[in-house]
């Protein structure tokens, strides 16, 4: 039995010796109350005991036909597994259940961590090859998760494409097996490792709701099965498409970890959960206030020298912005997309005495300075291309495809690693830069590893696991400086990379009213502070400055525009905003999120966010187009003491957290206007 303040998740031995889950939803009072497992009798002989129990990790063999999360094949060719347990035992705080096969040298150790206050678990596996002959991994998934089933089950997951992420789509749960999953080497803008399922009924603040992620930055599989007997299992790990691994003997692999939790008060409680969880035990940063900045990309794109910049950077300074980043566009013989990527040193022409000069003017005006960088990408036109065009992934005996121009390096290789390293690394010592904006702006074709020291396959992983070093090991050696994720906007957004980067570009989209949509997505899994919000000019035309401030300030707030364009009343305004969201961002960052209003259903958004001892909040609303002429149904506040005594902002009065939430704060607006509304307690 496992147990976190409110949730318990129990599994055991049944009498024939296989472990099988038999718990996972509210704590239950005495360890007694959790049922034990029993015997299953066989339904049929199309049917054994064997495909009816609901066992804990099932691997491959006998007469089952569910989906697995475990497939090897042996030396003498044997596909078959027969799990026996040996034993279980506490280790700092994770529970380790030691499972071996009954003839082949193949130990599978599973893997719990209870992460209480957040009321979720945290699970993972790992393999060891005790015998004298390699063995072939064809499928290692992390976790499968028996959600208890009902009538009428929901799952509810993100999908989405470049420019349009994080789309929620709740559809019923039926017979059979719906999978998402990435074989993009990324996690991808297409779906994302997260899911949520639900009785059919569950809402932001009601209802029951089982959740889980992967933690994993590349190919991942989500395999959501309701079996011929109405079991619901969900399985996450990584993605069995095109994958083998070669465990050599005494070799062990790991599997990326899976988190699971359970709430009774609906999709809102689940995700802050995740929020806290990611704030508090992932982010490096996760309590450290994000600085306002400006992104010089959408101004200059590659007409980047040091006169542009200080023009830019006057401005944004004047504004208020904290944190200066220049863009593409500063590197060697990088005038357009087509070069440059790989040679990261400043350009000569543009930066003829290199970037030390920008860095002080920037840092005088009493800003921080940052830089874009696109590490795993090379363009053939690149001294680093011709110098090793083995290091991309390719096969020999095919064109290589170029997506923007650009090929991937192979950061499976440990000498392009090491080549990472050092590059990066002298950037870094050499200046003082506080952030780097790492992208990737492609998904991978033809790959192939010709020199692979395993099975070519294994580049899926070996991939991962060297982007994980090259960062790891620069995050290292530069503390001081701060990461963002960027894969073309929201393509490499997960858990595992928020172990390295503090916050994540969830979208290239910056149309205020669509990044609505895109934002309300994301929270469903990660909080406001990992969200970069610019503002931009995208849809100035239409969308109004205030608008669109108010959009990215319910993330981490930023400013993408082109400054130098911008009219003495806009650049008033935007100070104004800046100013205010500054005497904001602690709530917005670190608080409690309630989805009001859902963006991606109605024309009337509403999102607001509540310190964690209630004293403070602040509602963020917005009218996109309604057709017709309509009065706007009032906001239901939430996560207010119900006892105490609150005022909004520009609402004469105080009233009880009750009445907020049940009679509500009654807005005008027009289209494509915003209002934002602070809320502060006065009395109890």
């Amino acid at each position: 039995m496992l147990e976190t303040a409110r949730v318990g998740y129990a599994f055991g031995l049944n009498p024939e010796g296989q472990l099988v889950h038999t718990y996972w939803g509210p704590r239950l009072p005495r360890s007694e109350d959790y049922p034990r497992p029993v015997s299953v009798p066989e339904w049929a002989s199309f049917s054994p005991a064997a495909h009816l129990i609901t066992e804990e990790y099932p691997a491959e063999g006998g007469p089952k036909y569910i989906e697995p999360c475990l497939k090897v094949h042996f030396a003498d060719g044997t596909r078959d597994l027969d799990l026996r347990y040996q034993a279980a035992h506490w280790t700092d705080g994770t529970l380790q259940v030691q499972l071996r096969d009954a003839v082949y040298p193949l130990q599978v150790t599973l893997h719990y961590r209870p992460h209480p206050s957040h009321d979720l678990i945290e699970r993972w596996t790992t393999l060891h090859n005790g015998g004298d002959e390699a063995m072939v991994l064809d499928r290692v998934w992390s976790a499968q998760w028996h959600v208890p089933a009902g009538e009428q089950d929901r799952l509810s997951h993100l999908t989405g494409r470049w420019n349009d992420e994080f789309r929620l789509h709740r559809e019923p749960l039926t017979p059979g097996v719906k999978v998402l999953e990435s074989r993009r080497l990324t996690t991808s803008h297409h779906h994302n490792p997260w899911f949520a399922l639900d009785r059919g009924q569950a809402g932001e603040e009601t209802g029951e709701v089982w959740f889980g992620v992967l933690a994993w930055s590349g190919n991942w599989k989500l395999a959501a099965e309701v079996t011929d007997f109405g079991q619901n299992r969900i399985s996450l790990g990584l993605n069995d498409w095109d994958f083998a691994w070669r465990l050599q003997p005494g070799a062990t692999f790991q599997t990326p970890a899976s988190l699971g939790g359970f709430t009774p008060a609906g999709f809102g409680a689940a995700s802050r959960c995740l929020h806290d969880f990611i704030r508090q035990d992932v982010v490096p940063r996760g309590q450290e206030v994000r600085q306002v900045l400006y992104n010089s990309w959408e101004a200059t794109a590659f007409e980047v020298n040091e006169a542009s910049q200080v023009e830019l950077a006057e401005v944004a300074a004047s504004l208020g912005v904290e944190l200066f980043v220049v863009d593409d566009g500063w590197f060697h013989r990088r005038d357009s997309d087509a070069r440059g990527l790989g040679d990261w040193w400043p350009d000569e022409q543009k930066f003829p005495d290199g970037l030390q000069p920008l860095i002080n003017r920037v840092k005088g005006l009493g800003m921080a300075f940052g830089l874009w960088l696109e590490p795993e990408m090379v363009n053939p036109d690149s001294d680093l291309y011709r110098a090793h065009p083995d290091w991309v992934i390719h096969y020999p005996a095919r064109a290589r495809s170029e997506a923007r121009n650009q090929l991937i390096l192979n950061l499976g290789r440990e000498d392009v690693q090491a080549y990472l390293i050092d590059l990066l690394d002298r950037l870094l010592r050499q200046h003082d830069i506080s952030f780097i904006k790492w992208d990737m702006n492609r998904n991978v074709s033809e790959p192939g590893w010709p020199t692979a020291p395993g099975d070519p396959r294994e580049l899926w992983v070996r991939y991962v696991q060297g982007l994980y070093h090259v960062w790891d090991t620069l995050k290292a050696r530069h503390p001081q400086v701060v990461w963002q994720s960027c894969s073309g906007g929201g393509g490499r957004a997960d858990l595992e990379i928020l172990r390295r980067a503090d916050q994540i570009w969830i979208s290239d989209n910056t149309h205020a009213p669509a990044r609505l949509e895109i934002q309300e997505g994301f929270s469903q899994v990660f909080p406001a502070s990992t969200m970069e919000a610019w503002v931009t000019d995208a849809g100035h035309e239409q969308v109004p400055l205030r608008f669109r401030m108010h959009v990215s300030m319910t993330g981490t707030l930023g400013l993408g525009g082109h400054l130098a364009h911008w009219t003495a009343d806009e650049l008033e305004l935007a100070r104004e905003e800046i100013a205010r969201y500054k005497t904001l961002r602690h709530i917005v960052q670190f608080g409690n999120q309630y989805r009001l209003r859902a963006a991606q259903q109605s024309a009337f958004s509403a999102v607001q966010y509540v310190t964690k001892d209630q004293t403070e909040g602040v509602v963020f609303a917005f009218r996109t187009h309604l057709a017709r002429p309509t009065t706007l149904p009032p906001l239901l506040l939430q996560g207010l003491d119900p006892d105490a005594l609150y005022e909004v902002e520009g609402v004469p009065g105080a009233r009880s957290g009750a009445a907020w939430q049940h009679v509500g704060l009654t807005l005008k607006l027009a289209d494509f206007e915003s209002t934002v509304r602070t809320i502060r307690r006065v009395g109890d």
